[in-house]
């Protein structure tokens, strides 16, 4: 008879819970519930109740109607524009210039820790450092107009207008765009280079076919975060002028926390129009992003 062997039975391991290693970023997911999840459905469900809690078309209707709103957007994002520019284009000079120029390394580490610094230097501090600097009666101006005979607020200079928040906005602006750019500019290939030379281009030639295309996206992209920096900034605005320049953010606050226009429905479908602008800024960013990055690979 014959005898049966037995097979020896193997035993499936099953993987361990995963739940530990979302441990980790459980902080992460109650952060963004409630301080971005939670406070965007209130904007989107106050843009739409009126005083009485009722439902309502009339604040999205308001904005439409009142060209003072319309043209609080407007200014916002000319600022935006015009600092995310001015910005864009001093930022990558510098980042150009510590990276692939040639400039001593140590000079590199003092510029990419002050950027870090100065990106994140913003509302009342910045709004003070400029008017102590560039006000009516700040050393920059005291300066020029007993050395150089110069009142700079003669020939049309206004600290507390559309210039001076623009050139206000430029100080954490700049900074901002060399912190991006530099990691791109180090992405640049150096085969790409030598492949150019062997065939002859110029290195202007390099930089207007080869460098500056593979760049470009990150240039664009990087520029639109930074409109979106400047277009949502409140404190710094409203500490420089006192809220006497209507950007979006200043007429937003009136809204919901003036004495005068206190309408909160209005303001949270003013706030809602600013996220909607946001949004797209960021997915244009993110979409110039991705063909970056498949370069820089």
């Amino acid at each position: 008879m014959a005898q049966s062997t037995s097979l020896p039975v193997q035993k499936i391991k099953m993987p361990a819970s995963s739940l530990k290693n979302w441990i980790g970023v459980v902080p992460f997911f109650l952060f963004a519930l409630l301080f971005l999840i939670m406070p965007s459905a209130r904007l989107f469900i106050g843009s739409f109740t009126d005083e009485k809690g009722q439902f309502t078309f009339a604040n999205i209707i308001q904005i439409l109607d009142q060209p003072s709103i319309l043209s609080a957007y407007w200014l916002s994002i000319k600022i935006s524009a015009v600092t995310a520019l001015g910005g864009g284009i001093l930022g990558f000079l510098l980042a150009y210039s510590v990276t692939v120029g040639g400039l001593p390394k140590p000079l590199r580490s003092l510029l990419i820790t002050f950027s870090g610094v100065a990106s994140n230097f913003a509302g009342v501090p910045l709004a003070f450092a400029f008017i102590s600097t560039l006000g009516r009666t700040g050393f920059v101006t005291a300066l020029l107009k007993n050395i150089f005979h110069t009142n700079i607020y003669d020939i049309g200079f206004n600290l507390y207008g559309f210039a001076g928040l623009s050139l206000t906005y430029m100080y954490f602006q700049f900074p901002l765009m060399v912190l991006i750019m530099a990691p791109a500019l180090d992405g640049l290939k150096g085969e790409w280079r030598e492949a150019a030379e062997n065939l002859g281009a110029s290195t202007t030639e390099y930089w207007l076919k080869v460098a500056l295309p593979v760049l470009l996206p990150s240039i664009l992209g990087s520029m639109i975060l930074l409109f979106g920096n400047a277009f949502g900034a409140y404190a710094t605005a409203y500490a420089l002028t006192g809220g006497t320049l209507p950007i979006i953010t200043i007429q937003i606050g009136a809204q919901i926390r003036g004495d005068v226009l206190h309408n909160p429905g209005l303001g949270y479908a003013m706030a809602m129009g600013m996220v909607i602008i946001m949004a797209i800024s960021l997915a244009g960013y993110s979409w110039l992003q991705g063909r970056t990055e498949r370069w820089l690979k």
